[in-house]
């Protein structure tokens, strides 16, 4: 009991979660239903603004919204979800949050921050080896490099069906089973 006691002062005491730490934690906005691309769009900017990022695509799935955050040059930050029911805006289950040496649930130390052991050519061949084990038919595209992972969309004769992520240190893959079927995207203007 101890222990949980102190873990709980140690994380209220610590800027773990908030801005300026580079945490990101818990749904941080929620503006009401999002009933279209431009409104999650809306949203997921609002929430940028908040940690002085930018938005990069956005999606359209059948279970809501997703888009990638980009720091001020242009690299990827981090990921986020839009509920379409109530308009909540947080970070993106899985990668984002458990392997993101920046913005996930527990940053990196600068020590422990090096360059990735695996590269955007090897991230691909990993998830192309996934996907012909665990969902064949398919293949991935380019990565998009974020913090401590790397996330690829999925694709079907060219089109894309999903995403998935590789751990940028140990090649661990993390299918995105959350977002459902793709319906539609856009690119952001580059605003770098």
């Amino acid at each position: 009991m101890a222990a949980l006691i102190a873990s709980v002062v140690w994380v209220a005491g610590s800027d773990f979660g908030r801005p300026g730490s580079r945490a990101m934690t818990g749904a941080l906005s929620r503006d009401g239903p999002v009933h279209n691309l431009k409104e999650a769009e809306g949203a997921a900017g609002r929430f940028a603004d908040r940690w002085d990022l930018h938005l990069g695509e956005v999606m359209q799935f059948s279970n809501g919204y997703y888009a990638e955050l980009l720091d001020r040059g242009g690299k990827g930050a981090t990921e986020i979800l839009i509920d379409p029911r109530s308009g909540t805006v947080h970070l993106e289950f899985g990668p984002a949050m458990m392997w993101n040496t920046s913005y996930g649930m527990m940053p990196a130390r600068p020590q422990n921050d090096g360059a990735p052991a695996i590269g955007p050519d090897r991230a691909v061949r990993i998830a192309d080896q996934w996907l012909r084990e665990h969902r064949p038919g398919l293949h991935a595209a380019e990565p998009e490099a974020f913090p401590g992972y790397y996330t690829l969309h999925t694709l079907r004769d060219g089109h894309i069906t999903g995403m998935l992520s590789v751990n940028s240190r140990t090649g661990a893959v993390w299918y995105h089973t959350w977002h459902g079927r793709f319906l539609q995207m856009r690119e952001q203007p580059d605003n770098t």
